[in-house]
């Protein structure tokens, strides 16, 4: 690629939290042709349709964004979340290595089981406890087996935006809609934003060097989703409603939730020389937004 060449990305999942943020970056960005695709334009599924797409396409880096993530359906739905999670992957793969394409793909902190006290490095052993957990790990193998050399898996936790559902949005509708919640406090990781995610992709794509492997991106520090409930009320304003932890047996879900996922993102800032935000001064910038949307 010349310098003068324009970078052609396929996006997939485009129209999903992070497709969506990943949008607002390149549009902006004249270094980049980006072709922006979602279950309408591409069923990634199927390789017939991939491989056409791709090879009239040519691309030189697509950056995998789709994903099944309900987590609990999956349990129920174990052949919808392989499709897309794990052979949906190793279409995309295959499709890249046919023309010489690099791949970016968005993967989990339910890989792991969760039981550690320290945060996970990316060698750390993989032991998903969950439907979802295992078919995103199932992608990730397909994914560095098929295209090896040429691909980067980032494994993220917690995502967050002010489009789509999330955490976020849901506790700011509960915070005003209930006097009284009750969030697990027994569960610990790293709450991302979007936005913080498709600013590390580009930084991935525009490093002066391709540095394939597995790398963790989620933002700096840690907390509960009972103390990262309360810090969304507090920073929205919300004061009438009260919220109490529990434990996670006290609340039921199909899938089990690792208790402990937080990612250790040591060889991310190594590998690319950046700093990452404090989740609670995304968060601020996420809850603006989320304000600045709704009527007045």
């Amino acid at each position: 690629m010349n310098n003068n060449q324009l970078t052609k990305i396929l996006l997939t999942g485009a129209n999903g939290q992070l497709g969506r943020e990943l949008r607002l970056l390149l549009d902006s960005d004249r270094r980049f042709e980006v072709v922006y695709t979602d279950v309408a334009e591409l069923d990634i599924t199927s390789r017939e349709a991939v491989d056409r797409f791709v090879a009239e396409c040519r691309p030189h880096y697509i950056v995998n964004c789709a994903a099944y993530t309900a987590v609990d359906r999956a349990e129920d739905d174990e052949a919808a979340a392989t499709l897309l999670n794990t052979q949906a992957v190793a279409i995309l793969a295959r499709a890249a290595a046919s023309c010489g394409a690099r791949m970016v793909h968005v993967s989990t902190d339910y890989v792991f089981d969760g039981q550690a006290c320290r945060p996970y490095r990316e060698d750390a052993p993989t032991r998903p406890t969950s439907v979802y957990g295992r078919t995103k790990l199932g992608g990730e193998l397909a994914l560095l087996t098929t295209l090896p050399g040429q691909a980067v898996v980032l494994r993220t936790a917690w995502l967050y935006s002010p489009h789509g559902s999330n955490f976020v949005k849901t506790m700011l509708k509960l915070g005003r809609e209930r006097n009284e919640l009750r969030v697990v406090y027994d569960q610990v990781g790293n709450p991302t934003s979007a936005t913080d995610l498709a600013r590390a992709i580009v930084t991935v794509l525009t490093a002066p060097q391709w540095k394939p492997g597995i790398y963790h991106y989620a933002d700096e520090g840690a907390v509960s989703w009972y103390d990262f409930t309360k810090a969304i009320h507090r920073l929205a304003g919300i004061t009438g409603c009260n919220v109490q932890p529990c434990l996670s047996s006290d609340y039921p879900t199909r899938a089990t939730r690792p208790h402990y996922s937080v990612l250790d993102k040591a060889k991310f800032k190594a590998a690319f020389h950046t700093t990452i935000p404090h989740w609670e001064e995304s968060l601020k910038a996420c809850l603006q937004q989320i304000l600045n949307q709704q009527p007045h």
